[in-house]
């Protein structure tokens, strides 16, 4: 019981939220470093809030949620979290596991899977396993997240163009076939609209003026929408016209209300319909591959994102640490109406560009989200969905990050491009968990493939005077997958031979490893020597040695094997054998 004890009291210490406030206070926080981190929050914070708007509306749910999401966790995982720059909220991968969530159980049915993921967080981090996304292969990570990008940008195709699709089918082919199927619908005021935000955004960079494109291409936007709409008569799709809400006293409103993001059961919330979910055990399970999807996903997103502020910053973060603050902000965060969270990449690079020193940065860009949601909701309202689709178009291509994968497939081998289109073709047409669970599978047997390739064996020169010897160095690790195949050779080898074999030497200095699969091989193969050959190992290294006197006690063709340092010393024992028999 004391031994329990002890570890489970060591796995919560390992944890400790906060960590980076602490180190950030520890080395010293001066003004200076304030007003750097206030600078960075309110470059962070126009980002943000078109950004939370848009990924909210593509998860199916009003776009004040989005902003909610952006302050609650933004706020909570920046303070607990284990990377001083991880800038959290609503961030585009988890739109292809969120908006079928919404689309079968309603807003109070996300909010739920949300908080389901975040107590799956807080035990991965208290399972200390923030260090397993190091051993996911890139052409997976790679892979899964183009899949993503592709999703997402499909389903902006329906508001970019302005298209009129009643019910968006829940299969990716479906989608796409209900897009086509849409096209002569398209409004060109939409359109225009989209492809203005769309160009202003992609081209801003040029100008090289301090101010992000995400501001000025939605306000272009914007007023290109109003002047279509007040000279034009032309309909353009608006938050305000798209979206209502209605507050507690009763008032009904039009676009994002401008109050305080309030507490809420999230089992309590009713759908469209005024009904709530009937919460059981059936409905719960039906939520929990969704729910374990948003955990891992925004474990991957969230440690990815501290290790390229790292890399940016030459600092270290704490992964178990931050694996907690992701899972405390999404159990918070549903309280208030927020949906999924994790660290944006984008958001977090453009916080430490932007001269980021803490924590404090991101707490500052969750204040200006909510200074934006107060005072300024009546006028986001009148922003163009087709401009919101056009930021996550961008997003999308960011996400999909086409450069790299074709530099992949430049230096990689055959392997590596397969695992990387499997997972693209299975995040795209099923579910990123299967892309992940099957890529990982298959990069890992088409490694172990290469390793087991690699084992060979190569047949050396024995002295004049023994002629009945043969002398083989085997290069590789003996593990279940080459030993048999290695063993099997060997075994050919030593019979289809001009003259009578006796002894049979294994040189293994280049031999680093050995496990059972290599063991029970190795006992066949003596088992078909005996009682003609004897079998002598040299130059065996610790962990194989290690194996094989483990292996001693229960196998008895293991104890049959001569052992020798080196091959000088195994032939003199070959001669005095030899000299014993005449």
């Amino acid at each position: 019981m004391l031994h329990k004890w002890f570890l489970t009291k060591n796995t919560f210490l390992a944890v400790k939220p906060f960590s980076a406030l602490k180190d950030t206070f520890r080395s010293g926080y001066t003004q200076k470093h304030l007003i750097r981190d206030i600078i960075s929050g309110l470059t962070v914070g126009v980002i943000a809030i078109p950004l939370s708007m848009a990924l909210a509306i593509a998860s199916g749910v009003p776009p004040q949620h989005g902003l909610y999401t952006a302050i609650i966790a933004g706020i909570v995982i920046a303070l607990t979290g284990g990377s001083r720059f991880n800038i959290s909220g609503p961030t585009a991968a988890f739109v292809v596991i969120l908006y079928p969530v919404t689309q079968q159980f309603g807003l109070s049915g996300l909010l739920m899977a949300t908080l389901l993921s975040g107590i799956i967080l807080v035990l991965m981090a208290l399972l200390r396993l923030g260090r397993l996304i190091e051993y996911i292969p890139l052409p997976v990570t790679l892979g899964f997240t183009c899949g993503i990008g592709i999703v997402i940008a499909t389903l902006q195709i329906k508001d970019f163009l302005g298209l009129t699709i009643e019910h968006m089918p829940e299969s990716y082919l479906g989608k796409v076939n209900a897009i086509f199927t849409a096209l002569p619908t398209i409004s060109w005021a939409d359109t225009l609209v989209g492809v203005t935000t769309f160009l202003v955004l992609t081209r801003w960079h040029k100008l090289r003026l301090p101010i992000p494109g995400h501001l000025p291409a939605v306000f272009i936007g914007t007023i290109l929408s109003l002047i279509l709409i007040q000279f034009g008569e032309q309909n353009v799709a608006t938050i305000g016209s798209a979206f209502s809400y209605t507050l507690s006293d009763g008032t009904i409103g039009h676009g994002i209300p401008s109050v305080l993001p309030e507490l809420a059961l999230p089992w309590n919330i009713p759908n469209a319909q005024g009904n709530t979910i009937d919460w059981n055990i059936t409905t719960i399970q039906a939520l929990l591959p969704a729910a374990f999807s948003m955990a891992m996903l925004g474990a991957i997103e969230s440690l990815l994102c501290a290790v390229v502020c790292d890399n940016m910053t030459d600092t270290k973060h704490h992964s178990n640490n931050e694996l907690l603050a992701q899972g405390l902000g999404n159990i918070v965060s549903p309280f208030f109406g927020g949906i999924t969270a994790t660290a944006a990449i984008a958001r977090s690079a453009a916080n430490v560009r932007s001269g980021a020193i803490s924590p404090i940065s991101s707490v500052i860009h969750a204040l200006l989200v909510l200074f934006a949601l107060l005072f300024f909701a009546k006028t986001l309202s009148y922003l163009p969905l087709s401009s919101m689709a056009a930021l996550l178009l961008v997003v999308a291509w960011n996400m999909a990050d086409i450069p790299q994968i074709i530099q992949l497939s430049r230096r990689s081998g055959k392997n590596e491009i397969a695992v990387l289109l499997t997972c693209i073709s299975l995040t795209v047409l099923f579910d990123m968990v299967i892309a992940i669970t099957v890529g990982v599978l298959l990069a890992s047997l088409l490694f172990i493939r290469t390793i087991a390739e690699m084992t060979k064996t190569f047949e050396m020169a024995h002295p004049a005077d023994l002629e009945d010897v043969l002398v083989y160095r085997i290069s590789g690790p003996l593990f279940f997958a080459a030993a048999d195949n290695l063993f099997a050779d060997l075994h050919e080898k030593t019979v289809h031979t001009d003259h009578e074999i006796k002894h049979i030497v294994l040189q293994c200095d280049a031999v680093t490893v050995l496990d059972a699969g290599g063991i029970h091989a190795l006992t066949r193969f003596v088992q078909h020597m005996l009682p003609h050959q004897t079998l002598y190992m040299s130059n065996v290294q610790f962990q194989p040695m290690r194996m094989l006197v483990r292996s001693q006690k229960s196998v008895a063709e293991i104890q049959k094997i001569q052992f020798s340092s080196d091959l000088e010393s195994t032939f003199s024992k070959i001669r005095e054998v030899e000299q014993a028999q005449q």
